[in-house]
């Protein structure tokens, strides 16, 4: 009922710049909030950066001042701008939309899309 659809990553250098985008179809009104998640080989998956439908933003301590996670709901759009990247941020990183249908709470993931960030 929601697709969610990343791009935007690559392959930079550190301190280099990236801007992910994250774009959702189908039941978008069901959405209450979206968010970035990024999993490393080996390594769980992370929280990256959250945003409510009203704006209000959530950080790892890793990212912050570094990610700034930003929404368009005219374009049902959301953004993950990556300033300052650090090798550790190389992962692959997944689009996440919690809805909310008919009192029945669900999780819709993105395909993800690599970040790599060489030294």
């Amino acid at each position: 009922q929601v697709q969610l659809v990343e791009s935007g990553g690559g392959l930079v250098q550190a301190g280099e710049v990236l801007r992910l985008s994250c774009a959702a179809s189908g039941s978008i009104s069901s959405i209450a909030a979206m968010g970035w998640y990024r999993q490393a080989p080996g390594k769980q998956r992370e929280l990256v950066a959250t945003i409510t439908r009203g704006g209000t933003t959530n950080y790892a301590d890793s990212v912050k001042g570094r990610f700034t996670i930003s929404g368009d709901n005219a374009k049902n759009t959301v953004y993950l701008q990556m300033d300052s990247l650090k090798p550790e941020d190389t992962a692959v990183y997944y689009c996440n939309a919690k809805a909310l249908m008919r009192t029945l709470k669900y999780d819709y993931w993105g395909q993800g899309t690599q970040v790599t960030v060489s030294s």
